[in-house]
């Protein structure tokens, strides 16, 4: 039952952006670490995060019955009730969203909030009803890099609009390279997703396009002096590797072996960024 509770938050997703969240802290820090700051931002964030995941493993039951890869989620089995998981998401949101307010900044705790709602009421409305639902979707996920960074200067700066603009546009082809290797699924469920209403090819498109603004947005973290020649020289590799994948894609011939590859890339992808972030203080 515990193993149920767990999964209910989707820890892969918690520790995906908990990773980015701390790249955001480290960046700001500058090396001067708050190491009572740094555990309080990550533990608030880490709840508020399972909290909107749990309620929208309740929200989304009824979808999720209709995928192969999510028909045994504990809401769809029947191991957890869903006033049971609805009562566990708002134990974890209070913790979440208290520890934001006693421990970090208003900054902070808006960011926070904004996420939340996001991913909770716009993402889940729009998903079921549009294309546009991804880059809606990405909103909620770009702000826990952002939160990181909030924490420590109590700001909103060019800052943490860049590192928002990485995160949105790194999750676009990320997403629909899930979405093209998961088509089955999804058509199952009746989602729009990019690749299932206007195609695979309009899907690499968009991939190639988001990559492009993707590492136009690194360039400019650099530019405006947040960090490093290290960071940018680094990101641009790995940016740049990433791009020849998504162009490969154009003259793929097994199109779910190459999403698949795009979509592992791109989680080494954002482990370099949020490495080069955090390291970045002792980089040149």
């Amino acid at each position: 039952m515990v193993k149920a509770y767990y999964q209910l938050t989707k820890p892969g997703i918690i520790y995906g952006n908990l990773l980015t969240a701390v790249g955001g802290f480290l960046l700001a820090s500058q090396g001067r670490i708050d190491f009572v700051l740094f555990v309080a931002v990550l533990a608030g964030t880490a709840f508020v995060i399972g909290s909107a995941c749990a309620i929208n493993n309740y929200i989304d039951r009824d979808i999720d019955a209709k995928m192969a890869r999510t028909k045994k989620r504990a809401l769809v089995h029947g191991d957890i009730s869903g006033r049971s998981a609805l009562v566990f998401a708002a134990i974890l949101g209070a913790l979440g969203f208290g520890t934001l307010a006693l421990m970090t900044n208003h900054i902070t705790l808006l960011v926070g909030v904004i996420g939340f709602v996001d991913y909770l009421v716009f993402y889940s409305i729009s998903k079921r009803r549009s294309t546009l639902g991804t880059i809606i979707g990405s909103i909620a996920g770009a702000t826990p890099v952002v939160a990181g960074y909030t924490a420590v200067g109590g700001s909103l700066d060019i800052g943490a609009l860049l590192l928002f603009l990485i995160l949105a546009c790194w999750q676009m082809p990320h997403f629909y390279a899930i979405a093209i290797f998961r088509q089955t699924d999804y058509k199952a469920a009746g989602l729009p997703v990019l690749p299932v209403v206007k195609g695979v090819a309009q899907a690499k498109r968009h991939i190639v396009g988001y990559i492009l603004l993707f590492l136009t947005a690194i360039g400019l973290l650099w530019s405006f002096g947040y960090a490093g020649t290290v960071y940018v020289v680094v990101m641009m590799l790995f940016g740049f590797g990433w791009l020849l994948l998504g162009m490969h894609g154009f003259t793929a011939r097994d199109n779910t072996l190459w999403a698949r590859q795009m979509f592992k890339f791109s989680l080494v992808v954002i482990l370099a960024f949020s490495t080069t972030l955090s390291l970045n203080a002792w980089l040149l």
